[in-house]
C-alpha cells in the first residue's frame, strides 16, 4: 500500500500535467500547477503565523474552489485541519473548536456571525480568517493573508505516519469524537478507492456531497491521485447536477441514494438527456432500492458501485462492484442489500461480545483491519483503546457475511430493539418493508411496551400518489419476518430526517417516543 503524502500527488501532476484543470466551480478554475502554488502559499500563511508542526485548525464553509486547496496546503505545512459541519449549532462547533485545541479558524462569511457570537467561548484560537475577505475588523482577508507568501513548498518534514486531519464523528451517541487520520491511511484508502473505481487521468468527477465529510474528501483526494478534475458544487440541487452530469463531461459521481432517487423524482426531464461522458454513480450510506436502482441505470446508463466505510476507516472498507448490481438485477436481487467484500487490503470479521468469530449467516459486530484504520481518537485513550482492541477497528456496526464473503450490514449495535429479550435489528424490517410498492422509505425504531420492554415500530414514507394504511404494511410483514420482528405499529410520514450523509436520525425519531420515560432506547 501506498506510504506518501497527500501533497505529493499534486505536487506530481503539477510537474506532469501543469495545464489540466486540478478544480473547476462555475466559472472558476484553478489548474495543476496554479492549485500546487496556491497551497505551497497556504502552507507559508500557515507557517508564517505561528502553526507548528501537528497544530490544529478549524475551518467552516460549504463547499467551495478553496476547500480542496485547503487540504492540500496544510498536507504541505504539516498542520491538521478540523473540518467543521456547517450544519451544526455554534455550540455544537464551540465544543470541536475547543476539544481540538485549535489555534486558527478559517470560515466562509455566512458562517461569521455564528462564530463572533461563541468568540469568547473559544479557548485556544489566535486569528480568525475570512475566506471570501471583507467584513469586520476582526476577521482577516484570507487572500490578503496567503498572497504575500512565497509559492514554494515550506521546509518541513512531514512524514507518512503525521496526523493529516481530524473529523469528528456525528455524535448521534454522544459528545462527538475527534478521529485522527494519519498520511498513510488516506492514501492507501485512495489506492483502494480507484481499484473499484476506475478513475483515469482526466476524468472530471462531479462532488457534490459536503467536503467536511470524509467520504466526499476521500472521493476528492482519489480523483487528485489519478491527476483528474473535481467539478464541485456548492449544494445538492437535483436540477443542478442533472444538468453537470448530462453537459458538464462528466465521468463519476458519488450520491446517497436519497440524492439518486431526488434526481429522478424531481427533474422532469431526467430520462429525456444525454449522459455519454458519465461512467459511473457509486453511492454508500444505505442500500439502494431495487425499483430505483433499475430506473437510475435505465436513466443514467452507467456502471454503479455501493462502498460501506466510516470516518474512522477514513472511507471505505467493503464495495459492491458493478458486475455485482448487475448479478443482483438478473438473478439474485438480494445482493442489492449486500455492502459488498472488502476492497484490496482489508479484512472483516463477525464477532460476539467476546470477539469470538462467529460463522458466516450469524449476525454479529463487524471489526475490520486494514492500513486504512485510524490511528485513534483525539485526547481519548480509553476509547481509543477499547475501539482498536486487538489491532481490529470495532465498528458499533451489525452484520452478517455469506458463505461468497459479502457482507451484509444489519444496524448500529445500539440501534438495536430487545423486544420480550429477543434482537431485532432495524435493518431487518427496513428490508421487508422498502419490497412493498407503496413504500418510498422507512425507518424502524424501538419504542416503550409495558408488556416488551420494547416494541418494533415502523415509521414510512410512501410514494408519490400512492396509498397504504397501517394494517397493510403490518400485514405485508407477515411470513417475511419473524413475530417478535414485525412491526407493532406504523406511523406515516412525509420524510425522515437525516444527515448531510444521507444517513437517517434515529436518535431524532425516537427521542419523542420516549420522552418521561426512564429507561432510554440503547444509543440514545
Amino acid at each position: 500500500m501506498s506510504v506518501m503524502r497527500l501533497h505529493d500527488y499534486l505536487e506530481f501532476y503539477a510537474r506532469e500535467r501543469p495545464n489540466v484543470d486540478f478544480v473547476v466551480m462555475g466559472d472558476r478554475s484553478l489548474t495543476y500547477a496554479e492549485a500546487d502554488a496556491r497551497a505551497n502559499k497556504l502552507a507559508n500563511a500557515f507557517a508564517a503565523a505561528g502553526l507548528q508542526k501537528g497544530d490544529r485548525f478549524t475551518y467552516v464553509s460549504k463547499n467551495s474552489l478553496e476547500y480542496p486547496i485547503v487540504y492540500f496546503g496544510a498536507s504541505k505545512a504539516g498542520v491538521v485541519p478540523v473540518p467543521l459541519n456547517y450544519r451544526l449549532a455554534p455550540p455544537e462547533w464551540a465544543y470541536i473548536v475547543n476539544d481540538s485545541q485549535s489555534k486558527m479558524l478559517l470560515s466562509s462569511a455566512e458562517y461569521q456571525e455564528g462564530i463572533d457570537a461563541i468568540r469568547g467561548e473559544l479557548e485556544t484560537v489566535g486569528k480568525y480568517i475570512s475566506i471570501e475577505g471583507g467584513g469586520e475588523s476582526r476577521w482577516d482577508d484570507f487572500n490578503v493573508w496567503v498572497d504575500g507568501q512565497p509559492d514554494s513548498r515550506p521546509a518541513r518534514e512531514v512524514d507518512h505516519g503525521d496526523d493529516l486531519y481530524q473529523m469528528y464523528t456525528s455524535g448521534t451517541t454522544g459528545r462527538p469524537k475527534g478521529t485522527v487520520l494519519a498520511h498513510e491511511a488516506v492514501t492507501a484508502n485512495m489506492t483502494q478507492a480507484t481499484q473499484i473505481i476506475n478513475i483515469e487521468q482526466g476524468d472530471r468527477d462531479l462532488i457534490i456531497a459536503p467536503l467536511y465529510h470524509a467520504a466526499a474528501a476521500l472521493t476528492a483526494f482519489a480523483v487528485v491521485g489519478m491527476g483528474g478534475t473535481l467539478v464541485i458544487h456548492e449544494d445538492f440541487i437535483p436540477p443542478d447536477v442533472v444538468r453537470a452530469l448530462s453537459q458538464g463531461n462528466i465521468a463519476y459521481t458519488t450520491m446517497v441514494p436519497a440524492m439518486i432517487q431526488a434526481c429522478l423524482v424531481y427533474v422532469p426531464d431526467v430520462a429525456e438527456r444525454n449522459y455519454d461522458t458519465l461512467k459511473g454513480i457509486t453511492y454508500g450510506a444505505s442500500p439502494i432500492a431495487e425499483q430505483t436502482l433499475r430506473r437510475a441505470m435505465e436513466v443514467f446508463k452507467c456502471d454503479f458501485t455501493q462502498v460501506y466505510g466510516m470516518t474512522e476507516l477514513t472511507a471505505c472498507v467493503t464495495s459492491m462492484s458493478p458486475s455485482d448490481h448487475s448479478r443482483a438485477l438478473e438473478s439474485k436481487s438480494e445482493l442489492l442489500l449486500s455492502a459488498g467484500r472488502p476492497v484490496v487490503g482489508a479484512e472483516i470479521r463477525i464477532v460476539d461480545e467476546d470477539d469470538n468469530d462467529l460463522p458466516n449467516g450469524t449476525i454479529g459486530e463487524i471489526i475490520v483491519n486494514g492500513p486504512q484504520v485510524m490511528k485513534g481518537y483525539w485526547n481519548l485513550q480509553d476509547e481509543s483503546d477499547e475501539a482498536l482492541r486487538g489491532g481490529w477497528m470495532h465498528t458499533g456496526d451489525a452484520g452478517v457475511v455469506d458463505d461468497e464473503g459479502y457482507l451484509y450490514v444489519q444496524d448500529r449495535v445500539k440501534d438495536m430493539i430487545v423486544s420480550g429479550g429477543e434482537n431485532v435489528y432495524p435493518r431487518v424490517v427496513e428490508d421487508v418493508l422498502f419490497t412493498h410498492p407503496a413504500v418510498a422509505d422507512s425507518a424502524v425504531i424501538g419504542v416503550p411496551d409495558a408488556q416488551w420492554g420494547e416494541a418494533v415500530k415502523a415509521l414510512v414514507v410512501l410514494r408519490e400518489g400512492a396509498s397504504a394504511t397501517d394494517e397493510e404494511i403490518m400485514e405485508f410483514c407477515l411470513g417475511k419476518l419473524g413475530g417478535f420482528e414485525r412491526p407493532r405499529s406504523v406511523d406515516f410520514v412525509t420524510e425522515l430526517p437525516r444527515n448531510a450523509t444521507g444517513k437517517v436520525l434515529k436518535r431524532v425519531l425516537r427521542e419523542p417516543y420516549w420522552e418521561g420515560h426512564g429507561r432510554r432506547v440503547a444509543g440514545v
